[in-house]
Order: C-alpha cells, then sequence, then structure tokens
C-alpha cells in the first residue's frame, strides 16, 4: 500500500480564511520562540532555567511543526492573498493514528498557551479565544473524520456559535 493511498481525505468546509490566517501567524510566533529556545538549550546558551515541562513542549513541538509548510498550509495562504473570506479546504491525512496525533498537539498547544498566560518563561501571548476555537474546530475535524463523521462546516461548529 502506498502512502498516498492510505491518506484519508479530511474537508474542513467555509473554512474561515481570515482567521486560519492569523491562528496560523501566531502559531509560528510560537513555534519561533520555541526555535530560540531549543537552540539557545542545545548550545548551552540559555539564559534562564527552562522548566522541564516547557522544554518537553519545546522538544516534541520544533521537530514536527518547525519545518516548511506544506501544500496545505500554501492553499490557504493563497486564499488569504486573494482576500477570500472562506473555503472548501481539503486535506490528505493518515494513517488512522493522525487521529490521536491530533489529540496531541491541541494538548500540547493548550500547554503552551498556560505558559504564555503565565508570562514567565515566554514572550509569546496565549492564543486569542478565537483561534483558540478555529484551532479546536479544525483538530476536532481531522479527529472525528478520521473515525468516519461526517465534515461539519466552521460556519455550523458549536466553536463559531460559541464565538458569536
Amino acid at each position: 500500500m502506498s502512502v498516498a493511498s492510505s491518506l484519508v481525505e479530511v474537508h474542513l468546509l467555509a473554512l474561515p480564511v481570515p482567521l486560519a490566517a492569523r491562528s496560523q501567524q501566531h502559531f509560528e510566533e510560537l513555534m519561533r520562540e520555541f526555535l530560540l529556545i531549543a537552540d539557545g538549550h542545545q548550545h548551552g546558551h540559555s539564559e534562564h532555567e527552562v522548566p522541564a515541562r516547557l522544554m518537553n513542549l519545546v522538544q516534541t513541538l520544533v521537530p514536527l511543526y518547525g519545518a516548511v509548510p506544506g501544500p496545505a498550509e500554501h492553499r490557504r495562504a493563497d486564499a488569504s492573498a486573494r482576500g477570500d473570506n472562506d473555503i472548501d479546504h481539503h486535506l490528505g491525512v493518515g494513517p488512522a493514528a493522525a487521529g490521536p496525533a491530533a489529540q496531541a498537539l491541541g494538548d500540547l498547544i493548550d500547554g503552551a498557551d498556560e505558559y504564555c498566560r503565565r508570562g514567565r518563561h515566554l514572550l509569546t501571548l496565549a492564543t486569542p479565544t478565537d483561534c483558540v476555537a478555529y484551532r479546536r474546530w479544525y483538530l476536532g475535524q481531522v479527529i472525528t473524520q478520521l473515525q468516519g463523521a461526517a465534515p461539519i462546516p466552521w460556519t455550523d461548529s458549536d466553536q463559531a456559535r460559541n464565538l458569536g
């Protein structure tokens, strides 16, 4: 079985492009700070002690999400550049282990947000409420669609309704 044939198509319907862009920008800011922490720690140049739990977050997230954006991110960026308000976005996700990985990612980012809120070890601000709602919808769609559920458009989601 090829990698492409083991992918599951996840449909992110009515994806809110401006909110997705802001959410991605915030995540990239957090990842840049994590890269700096990881680099300083690796080279022994850390100016302050990094708590073990935060260092674990850094060491987990940087290798997975500190890389160059993929095709899905480019499609979202193109939609943003065109000024689209929303798009139907499709991702090839797989294998089934991606569902638990998506849940773990959400948990890791929630943990990072807790450090951001404390303002002691990170400069990045905690994720804004609307971006948290978007992240939970996005990752929730990956998780539930991999389990066989039908896609729920952003506009029909509990997360979007709770913002309004």
